[in-house]
């Protein structure tokens, strides 16, 4: 049981850490390379479609990871599930009042604050990468066993 908890761990937080660099590397600044009003229209249905893959995966990496620790993995399956476990919260109170900005009814989707915020969020978002890469890196040295 230990292995399969550890490889699903893993493998949905390198998986939201990719889909999350992606975004921020690619994606987000693609979008930002266009005219405010495309930037923020496109950004809406980009954003609900990935809110329910990435947070999927970060709750099973979440889950997987303290079940590895539980079962006997060692300390550091605990601290990469509090890494990618981090994006949960960190979202819901850092990230959400940017989204609801930018999801407001009537918003001037041509306004420089519109364009504020996409830049805003486009930083609040790189934390997610880093927290989920850091989460990887633990995770893989782990089944690696070279720790």
């Amino acid at each position: 049981m230990l292995p399969i908890t550890q490889f699903l761990a893993t493998l949905c937080c390198m998986l939201f850490a990719g889909a999350a660099v992606y975004i921020n590397l690619v994606e987000h600044p693609a979008r930002m390379g266009c005219d405010t009003k495309t930037a923020a229209t496109v950004w809406a249905p980009s954003y609900k479609r990935a809110t329910a893959m990435q947070a999927s995966l970060a709750v099973v990496s979440l889950v997987a990871g303290v079940v590895a620790w539980l079962l006997g993995g060692g300390k550091p399956w605990l601290v990469g599930a509090a890494l990618i476990g981090l994006v949960i919260p960190f979202t819901f109170i850092v990230i959400m009042p940017t989204n609801h900005r930018l999801l407001e009814p009537g918003r001037d989707l041509m306004s420089i604050e519109t364009r504020a915020l996409l830049e805003k969020w486009g930083r609040l978002h790189a934390v997610r990468s880093v927290l989920s890469l850091m989460a990887s890196m633990i995770f893989l040295v782990q089944l690696s066993g070279t720790y």
